[in-house]
């Protein structure tokens, strides 16, 4: 019993160095800065407070993250600093302590927090309650927002790391889009607009799965989904079979500011008609693609996972195959019961949320569902928000799921 209990002694005393050991980077860079600031020369102050700072930024360590300890900074003159960002809903959780303090007798602000070692979360710094900033002294941005948006600075905890398969591969075979291709919908009483994906090697495929993406513009748009780029690398590595992606654009093709994602992405009959009687029959008689129900897929996020599990429980011969990302149930909250009530649920489900602020509540309701119904499915949640960069990381995943290579 001694010699366990000695044991354990040891080992404790290990894990507690561990982590003193950790921590010692962030607090022996914090005391070089409160060393310099407290020299009485000014002259002499400065130039080692830009030595301090200049050192973190030609490094890349701002903000200064270690394990899972972050601290914000900020330079400049100002009468109040705040961090905004996925962390606290964008300022919706007032519990959060956002507010940075100035370190004496310098122009550095800091925040100090504390997140999950995977987290990726996109933020802002909001200066004297009324100029909203990116970090400038962070390189790392994430583009957010409908139709491409402005970028984020992005906060990348240690464990996060940037899927390969988002970056350009060298070397491969790459597929062909058709961009805007217009259409008259008589379901809608207006005109669609839409792109074509078509995988390395068309025409000479036959039965072509296919893929169909709403927000279609942003899914394609290069620093937000960047799907064609991670189509052609699951391809040309041959991790999903040559699939063909159909992005319909939610903006108006006459004004493009007029986006009616709001309207058509809201469990709208009108819009599940237009694509029921009218697209699906169009690309069908266009292109060599199966039609089959299992080789079928719908893909959205937000309200875009909302229309991704209207469409597959409203139309199951049809999609067999439903990608929800993120899904805004919130908005109509009778997607519950319409599912749950579905007597032929999709083929498969692959659905995926953030933890911060993002719609974990609704999508683990929704996940409750789809176990009650014995529905074939995957469930991922990711310590990221409701974020392009949590999209975009998990657009792979969906599509090896939907669409394996045999």
């Amino acid at each position: 019993m001694m010699r366990r209990y000695n044991l354990l002694l040891i080992f404790l005393s290990l894990l507690l160095n561990a982590r003193a050991q950790n921590y010692t980077r962030l607090s022996r860079t914090l005391d070089e800065l409160y060393k310099a600031s407290s020299i009485a020369e000014e002259a002499s102050r400065n130039q080692m407070v830009n030595y301090w700072w200049d050192k973190l930024a030609s490094t890349n360590s701002i903000p200064l993250i270690v394990e899972d300890s972050v601290v914000f900074l900020y330079r400049g003159q100002a009468k109040s600093v705040k961090w905004m960002g996925d962390f606290n809903g964008w300022g919706y959780d007032k519990y959060f302590v956002n507010e940075g303090k100035k370190v004496a007798n310098t122009d550095i602000w800091m925040l100090k927090a504390s997140f999950p070692k995977d987290a990726r979360l996109d933020y802002k710094i909001l200066v004297n309650d009324s100029e909203w900033v990116i970090d400038l002294a962070n390189p790392f941005q994430q583009w957010s927002g409908v139709g491409g948006g402005s970028p984020n600075s992005e906060l990348r905890m240690p464990l996060w790391k940037e899927d390969p398969i988002v970056m350009p591969l060298p070397n491969i075979e790459h597929g062909t889009m058709v961009r805007d291709i217009l259409y008259n919908s008589k379901a809608l009483n207006y005109q669609v607009s839409y792109s074509v994906y078509l995988p390395f090697g068309y025409p000479n495929l036959k039965n072509i799965p296919v893929v169909y993406v709403t927000d279609g513009y942003e899914y394609t748009h290069e620093r937000l989904g960047n799907m064609i780029t991670i189509l052609d690398n699951l391809i040309a590595t041959k991790k999903i079979v040559p699939v063909m992606a159909v992005f319909v654009d939610q903006r108006d093709p006459i004004n493009r500011s007029n986006n009616r994602r709001m309207t058509e992405l809201a469990m709208n009959e009108k819009y599940l008609n237009f694509f029921t009687n009218e697209l699906i029959f169009e690309i069908e008689s266009k292109y060599p693609v199966s039609k089959s129900k299992e080789d079928r897929a719908i893909l959205g996020n937000s309200l875009g996972g909302l229309t991704a599990a209207y469409f597959s429980f409203a139309k199951p011969e049809l999609f067999g195959k439903a990608g929800i990302q993120s899904p805004a149930f919130w908005f109509k909250p009778d997607i519950y019961t319409f599912c749950d009530n579905a007597e032929k649920p999709p083929v498969k489900i692959f659905m995926t949320t953030g933890k911060f602020f993002d719609k974990e509540e609704g999508a683990r309701k929704m996940e409750f569902i789809l176990a009650k119904n014995t529905c074939t499915y995957q469930y991922k949640e990711v310590n990221q928000s409701h974020s392009w960069g949590n999209f975009r990381d998990f657009i792979d995943d969906i599509l090896i799921y939907f669409f394996p290579a045999q």
